[in-house]
């Protein structure tokens, strides 16, 4: 039945004579898992966009070695290609501001997804979707500071990168206003991935540091990486995880209690809303009110595990 009602939708839009919105979604590297959510999202939006005539072009970088520049050169493609709306992530303003400002002088509309909410009037982009990285960070701080974590180790994988940074800047704002302390880990950006790596630069830092009771990393595969340092160490018990981002690992851990806690910012929201607001602004002249559309940050622990699961297993969450 809803499949009937949403196919009857759809044919009822095509046959309006609305415009046809062609669209491009830039975000980042095609061998991070996380924007498979974001994809999710993005495609579901796609099948009305694609019902009214119109198109979604995902573009992704290779890799985070030069993120910045490579989502810049995304950004002109789209541009060159002719595409009537471009949802973008920004997480390396320098870079790709100027790629950004072309695209809106040749006509194109712009949507913010998942970072660089704190330049979108910079920008000169509609809306941003997604979280507030530091007012995340500082919500996971607390969380961790609150369970009884005293000094937490905060794992940024990509120095220098926006939305990476304010998360870990929250992260010790929150800790230190629930009474602990936080110590920030920058690693060199080509261990982006390197589970093996990592998790050694983890280990290390815990061995030289035997008061941090707590990891907090950006990533699921770090928390992966951490995991294994936690518990090479034989520290399961002494030292907590948490983790932005969810995955079948991060959440098996929580069940099994071995992790603490996740911070979700729901990337399957950002994915949709970021495309479909934008394609149904340029066919339809709407706008959203509410600037920006915050999708987190929400908890998942121990208490709301159960309910997390049938969202991953959906590929929603």
């Amino acid at each position: 039945m809803k499949k009937l009602i949403a196919t009857t939708a759809a044919l009822a839009i095509t046959a309006s004579g609305a415009f046809a919105a062609d669209i491009a979604l830039v975000i980042g590297s095609n061998q991070d898992s996380f924007w498979n959510v974001v994809k999710k999202g993005a495609e579901d939006a796609a099948v009305l966009i694609e019902a009214r005539g119109g198109s979604l072009n995902i573009l992704q970088t290779n890799n985070y070695d030069n993120y910045g520049a490579d989502l810049a050169t995304l950004i002109e493609q789209a541009t060159a290609q002719g595409v009537d709306g471009i949802a973008t992530v920004l997480p390396v303003p320098d870079a790709q501001l100027p790629a950004i400002q072309a695209a809106i002088d040749a006509g194109i509309k712009v949507t913010l997804l998942n970072g660089g909410g704190d330049r979108l009037e910079e920008s000169g982009a509609l809306n941003y979707f997604g979280s507030d990285e530091y007012v995340a960070g500082v919500a996971g701080g607390k969380y961790m500071a609150e369970a009884g974590a005293t000094h937490i180790l905060c794992h940024i994988q990509i120095p220098g990168t926006v939305n990476l940074e304010a998360r870990c800047a929250g992260v010790e704002e929150g800790a230190t206003a629930a009474g602990a302390k936080a110590t920030i880990l920058r690693v060199p950006a080509n261990l982006d991935g390197d589970v093996a790596g990592t998790s050694a630069a983890i280990e290390a830092e815990l061995n030289s540091d035997p008061g941090i009771d707590a990891v907090v990393n950006l990533a699921t595969w770090a928390a992966d990486a951490s995991a294994a340092a936690i518990e090479q160490l034989g520290k399961t018990e002494s030292v907590k995880l948490g983790t932005f981002d969810l995955s079948p690992s991060t959440l098996d851990r929580i069940k099994a209690g071995t992790q603490t806690m996740a911070i979700d910012q729901t990337p399957y929201y950002q994915g949709f809303l970021s495309v479909s607001t934008l394609a149904a602004h340029i066919d339809f002249g709407t706008k959203v009110a509410t600037q920006p559309v915050l999708t987190g940050p929400a908890i998942v622990d121990s208490s709301n595990i159960d309910a997390t699961f049938a969202g991953v297993e959906a590929g929603t969450r």
